[in-house]
């Protein structure tokens, strides 16, 4: 009975685990390529299959250190059973459920943390004190460096001295130098769990003299030259057609945020597993990760579409440069965030980055109401969800004897 039930847990769990990654891949990859389908630049079906394969390959490349940090570093003293994931990814995703109703965005990352810290507290564990410090110091800096990125960057498409056959190929090479160094797990690499593109190119050749901070000359070149040949790519692309050029890179990007759009929301609904599958059952992380990418994938195919068309006649009122501007902080904060295990919501960065944009042209062109009550939505969020989650895995645990 005792293994039965056991059984009947992990199923339950399963499905909780793929409902909450549906979830995120129907709602959380849609706006990076919403900019792209405003623009005419693809079609509405071809880019919700486009954006299923996107991300779930960056949940499968990029998930596992969110994925650790959900489901192992945001309480000490115990281990999250499956039952209390259960709790957690239900609470989570019931949040989830009031924004789309409300209509106002509520960050899968704040709900999952929250839920988790409660149905983790609800276990007897003790605040992981350092964990909450390192989370809350950088999301309180992703509006600031989401915003500011998007005004600098709109600030540098809107200058007449910078021709736009410089400014966007500029931006574009930036962007490329960053792909050259972010961390993927099918690169291997003898002084980390995942090694980069520039790492492994470099150590082909002998990786060179080390400069300061200890990084290769090796890895310097390759940076550089992945940047150049964006540059020039894109550069080309610009000279033969403007408005077709700032397209193609609007299209490029999309992709590369929707890649790490998984990366970053994947762990949000396997966290909550980690315990379960890697210790319990003892099967390897990407077991875990494929899960999570399966359910990304049905989400994005059969339920982004009627979303993309939604946002993208938002974006469309932005204009293909605004939209460049808000979806290039999104790409590097959330990678910057995938590095450092720290769970965000998409979302927000992207909204930050419309309004930085839309500074830049003297008027954000968002409702100064909707951003504090979307603002207040997110803080009750996180404190409610704590709350909610303590009491849910409190109630299920009576209610089935535990």
């Amino acid at each position: 009975m005792v293994a039965l039930s056991f059984v009947v847990l992990i199923g339950v769990a399963v499905l909780a685990c793929l409902s909450m990654a549906w979830v995120l891949g129907a709602n959380s990859n849609s706006p990076p390529f919403a900019p792209a389908i405003g623009a005419n630049a693809i079609s509405t079906m071809r880019a919700a299959f486009i954006i299923g394969l996107l991300a779930a390959a960056g949940a499968l490349m990029q998930g596992g250190s969110i994925s650790e940090t959900i489901g192992a570093d945001l309480i000490d003293g115990v281990t999250i059973t499956p039952l209390a994931a259960i709790a957690g990814l239900l609470t989570a995703a019931t949040f989830m459920g009031i924004g789309i109703y409300t209509r106002y965005p509520i960050p899968a990352a704040f709900a999952t943390t929250g839920a988790m810290v409660g149905v983790g507290l609800s276990l007897g564990g003790d605040p992981a004190m350092a964990t909450y410090q390192r989370l809350g110091t950088f999301w309180l800096f992703v509006p600031i460096m989401s915003g500011g990125l998007a005004y600098a960057t709109a600030i540098t498409l809107r200058r007449d001295d910078i021709p736009e056959s410089v400014g966007v190929p500029a931006l574009a090479g930036l962007v490329g130098a960053i792909i050259a160094n972010i961390r993927l797990g099918v690169i291997p690499d003898p002084a980390a769990d995942q090694g980069t593109l520039a790492g492994l190119i470099s150590r082909q050749f002998g990786g060179g003299p080390s400069l300061v901070g200890g990084v290769d000359l090796g890895v310097v070149l390759v940076t550089i030259a992945a940047g150049t040949i964006a540059f020039y790519w894109v550069r080309r692309k610009v000279l033969a057609s403007i408005q077709g050029g700032i397209r193609s890179f609007l299209l490029v990007l999309g992709g590369i945020v929707a890649f790490s759009s998984g990366g970053s929301q994947v762990g949000l609904a396997t966290g909550p597993l980690e315990n379960l599958f890697r210790v319990e059952l003892g099967l390897p992380g990407i077991t875990l990760l494929a899960l999570g990418a399966a359910g990304i994938l049905a989400g994005a195919w059969m339920a982004a579409p009627r979303l993309l068309q939604a946002t993208s006649r938002e974006y469309a009122q932005l204009g293909v440069r605004r939209s460049i501007a808000a979806l290039v902080p999104g790409f590097v904060i959330a990678q910057l965030a995938i590095f450092l295990g720290i769970p965000i919501s998409l979302n927000n960065i992207i909204l930050s980055g419309v309004i930085g944009g839309g500074l830049a042209a003297g008027s954000a062109g968002v409702s100064r109401r909707k951003i504090g009550v979307t603002v207040s939505f997110w803080l009750l969020t996180l404190g409610s969800s704590i709350a909610v989650g303590y009491g849910l895995y409190r109630v299920l645990a009576i209610g089935l004897g535990g």
